[in-house]
């Protein structure tokens, strides 16, 4: 006999933009969202039954959205996730989890004549800060914030060799090589009680997001890498070590191509090894590499 095994159901996409206003001091601060609304619970009955009593409506979730973010602050993205997934979770008995992913679209005040204008901002880049927060009745809140889409690369300073090499093997050994990568990096807190655990840690979201960039830029510019691999554990590793809260960091980082192009077919121009000055960027496929280093237990 059939039976449901996992149910969850919700809202994706909110769209969200708020705008803070200093009227004293003349400035105007900006928050873009994506939001994405997941529950779970006792609606089994509205899958097998077509009982939609157990329903809280999608379009409710999108409500909800806007009105906690007109009562609530929407900064950081980890506490405005926390404050809406316990919204679910203690406003419906029925609803025992409340799933929320929120990515925050980058802003930045824009510079004019060397001075940071009060209320005009430009969209620099794709990358995003990510939070996702699941309250579950009887459990508590658990969080991952994430840097997402930073597209990074070093024109020197990468190899790759001492890899197994078999009759299936063509990649051919390289002491020295372009290095890009899409990095997407995450890192989950300690688990927190409840709403009020959030509220007493929001310091340090903030904090931890910059040292977890600063790092990663850090030791992508600066490491010698044999690897993806052994770069990534590196930066794992130093985010760690900067806030004792976290329990796990994860990378997950697609390694973009860029091919020598021989051109010796013209007038023997030499375009490979030491002359390579001229490369092809590959879209796929590509290499992609990931990993999870979690704190060793006490």
């Amino acid at each position: 006999m059939p039976h449901l095994s996992a149910v969850r159901y919700g809202k994706d996409n909110i769209r969200v933009y708020k705008v803070h206003r200093d009227e004293k001091a003349g400035v105007q601060t900006v928050t873009e969202m994506t939001v994405r609304v997941l529950l779970e619970g006792d609606i089994g009955t509205s899958y097998t039954e077509a009982d939609n009593s157990v329903i809280v409506t999608t379009d409710t979730m999108k409500q909800t959205t806007y009105l906690m973010a007109k009562l609530h602050p929407v900064n950081p993205p980890e506490l405005f996730a926390s404050i809406l997934a316990s919204h679910f979770t203690d406003t419906y008995a029925h609803i025992h989890s409340a799933h929320v992913k929120v990515i925050q679209h980058r802003w930045t005040r824009m510079q004019i004549n060397g001075d940071h204008h009060p209320h005009s901002f430009m969209r620099d880049g794709a990358e995003t800060r990510n939070a996702e927060v699941t309250s579950k009745e009887g459990h508590g809140i658990t969080i991952r914030s994430a840097i997402v889409g930073l597209l990074v690369l070093k024109s020197t300073g990468s190899a790759f060799y001492g890899f197994i090499q078999d009759e299936f093997t063509k990649l051919q050994p390289v002491s020295d090589r372009i290095l890009s990568t899409e990095v997407d990096c995450g890192w989950s807190w300690n688990l927190f009680g409840k709403l009020d655990d959030v509220q007493s840690a929001v310091s340090k979201f903030d904090v931890t997001w910059k040292a977890a960039r600063d790092i990663t830029l850090k030791i992508f510019a600066n490491d010698s890498s044999a690897s993806v691999q052994n770069t990534m554990y590196k930066m794992c590793d130093e985010i760690l070590a900067a806030e004792p809260t976290i329990d796990a960091v994860d990378y997950s980082l697609p390694n973009k191509h860029y091919f020598e192009i021989d051109m010796s077919w013209h007038k023997g121009l030499k375009n490979t090894g030491s002359d390579a000055e001229v490369y092809e960027p590959q879209s796929n496929p590509n290499g992609l590499i990931q990993c999870t280093v979690k704190r060793s237990a006490t």
